[in-house]
């Protein structure tokens, strides 16, 4: 489908948040489905760094796509390569069929940073590539369906299995609790809402910080993927089950010394499994952290990018004092200054 003359008369516009999380991995059905007796959950929390894609006209027949921190790349449609640096971009675009279209990509949350930022994207591109075809951009866009597309897209070009809390985040923002099980029609997930915005003073609780490395998400995920399917750790992530369940329940009641004292039990876990989990300046934080009486983890697969932190309103202030004397340290790395989004898509 040639979307060059609809998009002439006007560009088209989709944004969607980032995230950090706690709990993820269980996201990928390689867990939760053998584990669902014991309910398997993710916790994630929408952050306002969002991700805006935009679409513009055009060549007839190619696709073009631009993404800060990537080489920009066109190709004929029907030659669009999947594997490329892009591909999941390029397989977005050839899901709607789409030719003679440039996709802008910005994001404002720093590159391969483990907040989520590839899989925002797609959300943002389904979301805007709906708008164009659907030629109703003032409706609002479904934020279920539009995550499953993503993902779906995702879990097929990717090479190693995919989780779906990094869509559900971008697609709904907010605070929430999400449990994974199987439907009628295929993966299914419950959502709880934790805090909504009119209750919320959580952005005092919260830090986040980026560790100036990038990080590889597919090499810590594969490497948790093949030691479960071995029957290996099968104990550890059911505690990391009941711990995700437990620290949903306290962030709801508002427990933050609750909430970091499980969070820091979850991390520990992780790196009992892998202790690459944290680069070196991520352990220096999560020492740091602990000292302070709060609790850390890695954003995402961890390896690289960013940690975040929970915590007492007046320990995270402390704590803001002694991330940053570690953070000046190390090139590139810095308290990011982001707050809770509770919006998803917005076109």
């Amino acid at each position: 489908m040639n979307l060059k003359k609809n998009l002439e008369n006007q560009e088209v516009k989709a944004s969607v948040p980032c995230r950090v999380d706690l709990g993820g991995t269980l996201d990928i059905s390689t867990f939760f489905l053998p584990l669902s007796h014991l309910n398997p959950a993710t916790f994630n929390i929408a952050l306002d760094m969002r991700t805006t894609v935009k679409l513009s006209p055009w060549r007839d027949g190619f696709i073009k796509i631009s993404s800060k921190g990537f080489e920009s790349a066109q190709f004929e449609a029907d030659r669009a390569p999947f594997n490329h640096p892009m591909g999941l971009m390029f397989a977005v675009a050839r899901f709607f069929n789409a030719d003679g279209v440039h996709v802008e990509i910005k994001s404002s949350s720093p590159p391969r940073s483990a907040l989520g930022g590839s899989s925002a994207a797609a959300v943002a591109m389904v979301a805007a590539f709906k708008s164009v075809v659907s030629n109703k951009s003032t409706e609002p866009i479904d934020p279920a369906h539009t995550a499953l597309i993503a993902h779906s897209i995702e879990s097929s070009v990717a090479g190693v299995p995919c989780g779906l809390q990094d869509q559900l985040a971008a697609a709904y923002g907010g605070i929430n609790c999400w449990y994974w099980s199987m439907g009628k029609s295929g993966i299914s997930f419950k959502k709880e809402l934790l805090i909504d915005e009119a209750n919320s003073n959580i952005n005092l609780n919260i830090l986040v910080a980026y560790c100036g490395i990038p990080h590889v998400s597919s090499d810590i995920n594969s490497r948790w993927v093949k030691s479960f399917l071995k029957g290996e750790n099968r104990d550890k992530w059911h505690q990391i089950i009941k711990i995700t369940q437990d620290f949903s329940k306290a962030v709801k009641c508002q427990n933050f010394t609750l909430a970091a004292s499980l969070m820091n039990q979850e991390s520990q876990i992780r790196l009992e499994m892998t202790p690459d989990v944290f680069d070196k300046t991520g352990l220096e934080l999560f020492e740091s952290a602990k000292k302070n009486g709060c609790g850390a983890r890695f954003t995402g697969a961890g390896g690289g990018g960013c940690i975040w932190a929970i915590g007492e309103k007046v320990l995270i202030d402390s704590l803001r004092y002694s991330w940053q004397e570690i953070l000046d340290k190390v090139q590139d790395a810095s308290l990011l200054d982001t707050l809770v989004d509770f919006k998803g898509i917005q076109l």
